[in-house]
């Protein structure tokens, strides 16, 4: 973030922002589907915990690369403790436990809310603007989300549990939001990022271990080379080299834009779930995608009154 640029306000088609941008929305396109994979012989909570131990030392490795100090101050702590709840406990927790009932690719389209509760809490938390525009984008977006989800329980076999699936999410969504836009809050900004993630990191990793011992039992882990590459790629691909460049990107564009990579993301992650999972299409999941295009499309084109 230069001198002249105000937080926030960065424009999104600079290199240094729609570069990183297309990465993470690449990137974490692909990390539901290897997610999903990591929940089939292994409890959730043990798979979360794997994954952030491993995000922990690779985040650790690049901070000493960086040759940035892990010392934090009281605030730097705290900053990393909410983090590593919100971020790397709640939302991951939800989340994997959400795939138990719904398709990789429809969890990642509901994700892509995301830019609506992060809008909102930016505007009631951090004066951020909202537009007309990005409301009514938004609107259109959820209607979408609404046809998906729709077609994924009329898709549902009896015993499944969609309702189930459509409540972790949600409940991921606002964890997620809550985190996102703390680290683009003034308090976060102020904490050097590859240390405050280390930290908060190792924080959640700690958290998400001692639930999961509590609810599955001791460790468990499976040894097969493929569940082991998971946990490496969500550990340092999907997290220690995307983490940093979105909350960047959040403390850049703000909460509510920087959200914004949601219109590529569930992109990857349908397509890979329809090559993987055998996900089936009808209209009306196709018209529900379309819809949730278009309007986070219209949301994106949107600016703040301020510019």
């Amino acid at each position: 973030m230069t001198a002249a640029e105000a937080p926030g306000q960065a424009r999104f088609w600079q290199p240094s922002v729609a570069g990183p941008f297309m990465l993470v929305a690449l990137i974490w396109g692909s990390t539901w589907l290897v997610i999903k994979d990591q929940i089939g012989s292994v409890p959730a909570s043990w798979s979360v915990t794997w994954r952030f131990v491993a995000a922990t030392a690779g985040m650790t490795v690049l901070a000493l690369v960086r040759r940035e100090s892990l010392r934090l101050s009281p605030e730097g702590m705290k900053v990393a403790f909410l983090l590593g709840l919100t971020q790397f406990v709640m939302n991951f927790q939800f989340v994997y436990r959400a795939e138990h009932h719904l398709t990789s690719g429809i969890v990642a389209v509901f994700f892509a809310l995301l830019v609506v509760p992060n809008a909102l809490l930016a505007w009631i938390i951090l004066k951020q603007p909202v537009t007309k525009r990005f409301l009514a984008g938004s609107a259109v977006a959820g209607a979408g989300i609404v046809l998906l989800l729709l077609h994924e329980y009329r898709m549902a076999p009896p015993e499944g549990k969609v309702l189930a699936g459509i409540a972790l999410t949600t409940a991921a969504l606002f964890s997620a939001s809550s985190a996102n836009v703390l680290q683009a809050s003034p308090m976060a900004r102020r904490v050097p990022m590859v240390p405050m993630l280390a930290w908060a990191m190792l924080m959640g990793a700690a958290m998400d271990g001692a639930f999961a011992w509590i609810v599955e039992g001791p460790p468990q882990f499976d040894t097969r080379p493929g569940y082991l590459f998971g946990v490496l790629y969500l550990g340092i691909v999907g997290s220690v080299v995307t983490f940093p460049l979105y909350f960047r990107l959040l403390q850049r564009l703000g909460a509510g834009r920087g959200a914004y990579n949601g219109v590529l993301v569930p992109v990857v992650a349908m397509l890979l779930s329809t090559l993987f999972e055998g996900y089936r299409w009808s209209v009306l999941a196709l018209a529900g995608a379309a819809l949730a295009m278009v309007g986070l499309v219209l949301a994106l084109r949107s600016r703040s009154p301020s510019r």
